[in-house]
This record gives C-alpha cells, sequence and structure tokens, in this order.
C-alpha cells in the first residue's frame, strides 16, 4: 500500500472518531456470544449502515432511532424477490482469487493491497503491521458487530477473524451471479460494501445462509445487518427469497 492509502485509513479513522458514528468467505475470535450480549463499539469503529453507502467506513453501528428504522424499511422494500435457484457450477474460483487488488469499480482497488488487510486496517485498532510493510496486518483489536465482542488477534491464530461476505457470494451464484461476467462477479467478492471482518466461528456458522436461516448473535445490530444486506442485493442487482425479505423487515420493526 502506498503512502496515500495509509493517508486514507487515518484521514477515515480521525473523521469517524470526530463525527462519533460508525459463504464460505476466506479465513483470516471465536468467542461465541448469546443474543444481545457484548459491548459497544469504541468510539468511530461502528457507523451506521444508512451513513456509510460504499462501505469504505467500519463497523455497523445500531439502528435506534425511529426515522433509522422508517428508512431501513423503506430501502428494505425496495428489494424484489424470488426462489433460491441451484447450487449447480458454485465455486469460490468463479469469484476471482481471495483477495484480489485488481477488482475494478470498487473502493481501494489498485491501491497496493489487498482485499483481506484492507478490511482489516479499515475496521482494526491498535494496528500492526509486518516489518517494512504498510499493508500486511499482523496483530491489531476488532470490535466484531456480529457477537459486539473484542478480539485481540494476532496474524499467528489466522482464523479467529475471518472477513464475511454479507451477501454470501454461494447466495449471489443462486440468486443469479452464475449469468453475471467475470468482472462483477469480482466486484461482489471484493466489494467493501460487502464484507465485514468477524469472529471466525461465528462467520463459520452463518455459512451461505441468508437472513431467514442466520442472524448475528447480538440482537442490536440485526436491522443495520439486514440494511447492509439490503444495499448489498440492491447495488448488484440481485433478488432474495421472501423470507428473507420478511425477516429484514422484521428485523427494523415491521
Amino acid at each position: 500500500m502506498g503512502a496515500g492509502s495509509a493517508r486514507f485509513f487515518r484521514a477515515a479513522a480521525v473523521s469517524a472518531a470526530v463525527v462519533l458514528l460508525v459463504s464460505g468467505c476466506e479465513g483470516l475470535g471465536e468467542d461465541d456470544s448469546s443474543a444481545g450480549s457484548g459491548s459497544a463499539a469504541p468510539a468511530g469503529q461502528a457507523v451506521s449502515p444508512l451513513k456509510n453507502p460504499d462501505g469504505t467506513k467500519p463497523g455497523l453501528a445500531p439502528l435506534t432511532t425511529d426515522a433509522d428504522k422508517a428508512a431501513a424499511r423503506k430501502l428494505i422494500e425496495e428489494l424484489s424477490t424470488k426462489g433460491r435457484g441451484p447450487r449447480t457450477g458454485y465455486d469460490r474460483d468463479e469469484f476471482g482469487y481471495a483477495w484480489m487488488d485488481t477488482a475494478e469499480g470498487v473502493p481501494l482497488a489498485r491501491n497496493g493491497c489487498d482485499t483481506r488487510n484492507d478490511l482489516l486496517q479499515r475496521d482494526g485498532r491498535s494496528i500492526r503491521f509486518r516489518a517494512g510493510s504498510d499493508c500486511v496486518v499482523v496483530s491489531m483489536k476488532l470490535h466484531d458487530p456480529y457477537t459486539g465482542k473484542d478480539i485481540a488477534w494476532k496474524k499467528a491464530k489466522a482464523t479467529e477473524v475471518q472477513i464475511d461476505h454479507v451477501v454470501p457470494l454461494s447466495y449471489a451464484w443462486q440468486m443469479g451471479a452464475a449469468r453475471w461476467d467475470k468482472e462483477k462477479r469480482q466486484r461482489v467478492a471484493n466489494d467493501t460494501l460487502n464484507l465485514l471482518p468477524v469472529s471466525g466461528s461465528t462467520n463459520s456458522a452463518k455459512r451461505d445462509s441468508g437472513p431467514a436461516s442466520w442472524l448475528p448473535p447480538s440482537k442490536a445490530i440485526r436491522c443495520s445487518y439486514s440494511v447492509r444486506f439490503a444495499q448489498v442485493a440492491l447495488k448488484y442487482e440481485l433478488s432474495v427469497t421472501a423470507a428473507d425479505k420478511d425477516m429484514m423487515l422484521q428485523q427494523c420493526g415491521a
């Protein structure tokens, strides 16, 4: 990563702090969480998805006001629905190798640092880099939005933190991505809007589920998660199942 990219992350972190805002995915703590437990994210480490439409700011802040929940339901209502298609032909490699820096048309592409490390820098704090690098993260602290717990992560135990595709790639495949060209599949796989560093065990439990089958253990974040799922689906013109849409609306007070 060049000096310009490093400045981007430092500026983004400062800005977020001032404002006090916010499958099979590839592995990078464990800590299972009962629903609703966990601490609030540190200031600047969790931004409302409604205020982060491109996914370049960290985390997922809860949506708590009636106005925000109404806005969330309005967005989710825009989703089209259809049945989930077959998984035939799905392979992770159909979406490009993990984690490519060359996907066109997504934030942080071609900045000299791969998508995985970009995401660790976006959401982590107290970050340490490999000697001689301003890209490769070797340790950090992460507030896991899915459990509400803090994880002290080190590269020696890489899988304790994984990068979750909010809309799983297999789900996307079944809902239309099987017919996309290579470039569009690479975009959805590397788009910051669709990616969150989270607890490895929680991500493994999610697998390729939609919201009707899996929601984050932390109840406080479920409306925000539903909004982010909807944002990705709308951006990439993906339908969702009727059951998934109904569940997302329920999380935001419908």
